[in-house]
């Protein structure tokens, strides 16, 4: 017998006594029950927070009580939760614009069932992005925020937050588990609100999840979670995140400026590519948008965009309908460029719209 094939035996022996006891059984159960998941869980958890905000809001009367009282307005006061995570040791937390960006109150839970004021440091209502202050706290845990253009469809994708309120009463966050079921998913506008190159995942979100960090394995947090889609009020495995490389970039600003620069005009109108256009301007296929009118003053002047160009991709995705062109355009800020894939006389030309404030 070799030396390497009697070290074997005995490795071998040592397992089968040590699994033989009850105690041994035990351990053995126990190390398998660790794993990724549980290791990501045990690194967010301290540094995920509940957030109940007040909001008071004025409110026009009712039609028919004007015609009794006159024209008044009143104020209504309501109360909400949601979630959010902290992402500095000196009480920088995250959340959702629609969460708490209009809070004239924000109290966080923290998860010692401490609760804190914060005050809202800066949002921005087109990407959904809110980021609060702590008062008066320092040494606190904190996430990372990871690479979202890394995250692999079918990984393990992790939600952690406050569904319906719970975390208030517990001090504790709800965990629950899917994978990435996309990435770069469009959704349509809602109130102002613009959600592009989305994350999907079949995590269980629910009310109250919003503001929450979806994290990978690594217990990096990959997006935050902001829209479900709940038929019957409750999750049906359709939840969509901002992924963290947009948040990055609306933090740094968020933490400068305290609001997003968007204060420039494009310059120009389109209308859709419809059959009639495409057989006009002898195009291979119905697709895109074609300018229609141009501010001679503006940016797409200045950039080169003409009447009757046609533009079929727009920063490498294909122009599918306005509301997408605009989407993309509204989404940008001020110094961002917008790549042009443009159709003009039957050539392909490529402009470069760099978005100017006014």
């Amino acid at each position: 017998m070799t030396a390497r094939t009697s070290a074997r035996a005995l490795c071998a022996l040592a397992l089968l006594l040590i699994t033989a006891s009850p105690a041994g059984a035990q351990n053995g159960i126990d190390i398998s029950r660790r794993n990724a998941i549980t290791r990501a869980v045990e690194i967010c958890s301290p540094a995920v927070v509940g957030i109940t905000v007040t909001e008071v809001r004025t409110r026009e009367m009712d039609p028919f009580w004007r015609f009794f009282y006159g024209d008044r307005s009143y104020t209504d006061r309501s109360t909400s939760v949601g979630s959010g995570f902290i992402i500095s040791s000196d009480g920088l937390v995250l959340t959702n614009d629609h969460v708490a960006g209009n809070a004239t109150e924000i109290i966080v839970t923290l998860t010692n069932g401490e609760k804190v004021p914060a005050r809202l440091l800066g949002t921005d209502p087109v990407t959904d992005v809110c980021l609060l202050q702590l008062k008066d706290k320092s040494g606190l845990a904190y996430l990372k925020l990871g690479n979202s253009d890394d995250v692999i469809v079918g990984e393990w994708a992790i939600a952690a937050g406050n569904p319906f309120g719970l975390f208030t009463s517990s001090a504790k966050p709800t965990v629950t588990v899917g994978v990435i079921s996309a990435t770069h998913v469009y959704l349509e506008q809602r109130e102002g609100r613009i959600y592009r190159n989305m994350l999907q995942t079949d995590a269980s979100i629910n009310s109250g999840n919003s503001g929450g960090p979806l994290l990978n394995s690594l217990g990096e947090v990959v997006g935050i979670n902001t829209v479900i889609y709940s038929p019957n009020q409750g999750s049906v495995g359709l939840g969509f995140a901002v992924p963290s490389n947009r948040v990055k970039e609306i933090v740094e600003i968020l933490k400068r400026d305290g609001k997003v620069d968007r204060s420039f005009s494009p310059g120009f109108r389109v209308q859709v590519v419809n059959s009639a256009i495409a057989r006009a301007y002898k195009l291979e296929k119905v697709e895109g948008v074609i300018v229609s009118d141009i501010d001679r003053r503006g940016i797409a002047a200045k950039a080169g965009l003409e009447v009757a160009d046609i533009i079929v991709r727009a920063n490498g995705d294909p122009v599918v309908s306005f509301e997408h062109l605009q989407g993309l355009i509204s989404y940008s800020k001020v110094g961002d460029v917008v790549r042009l894939d443009v159709v003009r006389d039957r050539k392909n030309l490529t402009i470069d719209l760099k978005l100017e404030g006014r």
